[in-house]
């Protein structure tokens, strides 16, 4: 497209800036406010698809009244002719994307911080209502302060409009950062934005993605079925707890994860604060059970509840702690620990899961299995039982003795 393009006398076209598979984005100058913006304008091969024009323009109204200092801002929608269009607010920067190729793994402080907005900026749409269903590093802008400006809302959607019949039409997000529930086609949910963010956090740590595939089906079956791996594994320099949080992250199932951004955000607070302070790190695990969504509802967080007690080693499951001298640290709580859910509510207890989906365990909500009772761990039989048992015998016969000298007695003292 020209840069001498004019979008309905007002938006002039200077400079293309980015493309994806829905549009392309260009720098361009709102002649009616005399300010700098971003249009983006669907390709012209989708805009005789009605589906893809519904999307475009719901991208606009879920995105509308978001203000958020880690959300783009939209500022308009309309078409010129078959020209469909948005204006955006135009971030100085560049995408994440381009940051990680060229500079490789990024440092540990830098990544956390990156990350907390990225959670903060997504958390704060699932509040609203609404899943981004495409969180990947291109979506993410970079200030050149390090302000993160998630961008790209293109095929979110309001959870409660959304069509049952896409849940199998439509595979939602990109191959490479997308859940697995995506990748069956199910519809996204705030666990799967989270899964992405956890994507992206792994390729901030180590340079890398988890998955590979020469195609979109394989990807779409390593993000079902392949191991999960761990960032310290590419990064050795990662501290463990840091890995540990990105592995729950990454787990296939969304009710291994955290349920919303702003959970995973809380997370990575609470771990980057008491790791600059030197103090022990603990993970609380995922919820168990998906939760609605709270739009526009502000929740004052309950007072903590008491620490529970240092998990034990169950053997067969994957430890992601480590221990230094004189101190005792746990990363991954016993699977049915107490829960903190979204914003200090307490959670539903419910089964535990493991990675394999082997393992279970049911009716022990706030107990680690080494405290299970087992019939291996009842003490034996005391052998002051037998003592007692014979003590017992022994003064009823004495007992029993002394009645008939009772009796002699009583005759000769009132007999006679």
């Amino acid at each position: 497209m020209s840069s001498e393009t004019v979008l309905n006398n007002r938006y002039r076209l200077t400079a293309q800036q980015g493309s994806g598979g829905m549009a392309v984005i260009y720098k361009a100058i709102d002649q009616a406010l005399g300010r700098t913006v971003a249009v983006k304008i669907l390709r012209p091969s989708l805009t005789d698809d009605p589906a893809f024009l519904a999307r475009f323009r719901n991208e606009a109204r879920s995105v509308a009244n978001l203000t958020h200092p880690n959300i783009v801002t939209v500022h308009d929608v309309g078409n010129d002719g078959p020209t469909h269009y948005i204006v955006m607010e135009f971030v100085e920067g560049q995408d994440l994307k381009r940051i990680i190729r060229a500079e490789g793994a990024l440092g540990v402080d830098r990544a956390l911080n990156l990350a907390i907005q990225i959670c903060a900026g997504i958390g704060f749409a699932h509040r609203a209502g609404l899943v981004h269903a495409d969180v990947k590093p291109q979506n993410i802008l970079v200030t050149r302060d390090d302000t993160v400006k998630v961008t790209d809302f293109g095929i979110a959607q309001a959870l409660t409009d959304t069509q049952p019949g896409e849940k199998q039409s439509v595979v939602w997000g990109s191959p490479h950062y997308f859940a697995p529930e995506q990748a069956r086609g199910e519809r996204p949910t705030p666990a799967s934005d989270v899964y992405s963010i956890g994507i992206v956090l792994f390729e901030m740590l180590t340079g890398r993605l988890p998955y590979s595939g020469a195609n979109q089906q394989e990807l779409a079956l390593a993000h079902i079925r392949d191991r999960i791996p761990h960032v310290t594994e590419f990064n050795p320099e990662v501290p463990e707890a840091l890995s540990s949080i990105v592995y729950k992250v990454m787990g296939k199932e969304p009710s291994t994860r955290y349920r919303m951004a702003d959970q995973l955000g809380n997370i990575l607070i609470s771990y980057r604060d008491r790791h600059r302070q030197g103090s022990s790190v603990s993970i609380p695990p995922a919820p168990r059970s998906a939760a609605p969504t709270v739009a526009n509802q502000s929740v004052v967080p309950a007072p903590p509840g008491p620490t529970p007690p240092a998990p034990t080693a169950v053997p067969g499951r994957p430890e992601y702690g480590h221990t230094e001298p004189g101190r005792t640290q746990s990363y991954g709580l016993a699977p049915n620990a107490p829960q903190v859910g979204p914003y200090g509510r307490p959670a539903a207890p419910a089964p535990y899961s493991g990675n394999s989906g082997s393992e279970r365990l049911s009716g022990t909500s706030g107990y680690y299995q080494s405290q299970l009772y087992t019939p291996e761990n009842e003490p034996p039989p005391s052998a002051l039982d037998v003592v007692t048992i014979a003590l017992a015998v022994l003064a009823f016969f004495s007992v029993a003795c002394l009645i008939p000298l009772y009796i002699a007695v009583f005759q000769a003292r009132f007999g006679g």
